[in-house]
């Protein structure tokens, strides 16, 4: 995936933990009492089991495709959850099939997978992803695929 993005904001695993109780808990609350109140739905997008002292720091960007553009094959120093904001993009992991995501839908790529297309599938729209990864803080997010 390309990523353009200035500073990167990285959160240690104890505030990622703290954050995440607090949210939790929130969500629980909320969830009851919007039960009670007819408030806002709240649908999960996607559930999946992550591996432990998977990285130090959680990343949240956006990846911004230009009509027609292409990332190169690379693999991931970490699992990455890629969701699709705008437009449609081809991905293609491991050695599965060449799927095209649309908004609102997702995928998973565990670590050190090779993500061998990653692509606007649009020739005159562009794409947008938002990516959710957990890394290692001395690593970068990416790393090309070695040469077969």
């Amino acid at each position: 995936m390309i990523m353009r993005y200035g500073r990167l904001a990285t959160l240690s695993l104890t505030h990622v933990s703290a954050a995440t109780l607090a949210i939790a808990l929130s969500f629980v609350l909320s969830v009851a009492h919007a039960q009670n109140a007819g408030e806002e739905t709240v649908t999960p997008v996607m559930k999946q089991e992550i591996p432990r002292n998977a990285g130090d720091h959680v990343l949240l960007a956006t990846v911004s495709y230009a009509p027609g553009q292409t990332s190169e094959a690379h693999l991931h120093n970490g699992p990455v959850f890629a969701y699709v904001l705008e437009g449609h993009i081809a991905s293609q992991s491991g050695d599965g099939p060449l799927k095209t995501y649309g908004p609102g839908e997702s995928w998973y790529e565990p670590e050190g997978t090779p993500h061998r297309v990653s692509r606007n599938a649009s020739d005159t729209e562009s794409a947008k992803l938002l990516v959710f990864a957990i890394v290692d803080g001395e690593k970068p997010i990416k790393k090309p695929l070695p040469a077969q």
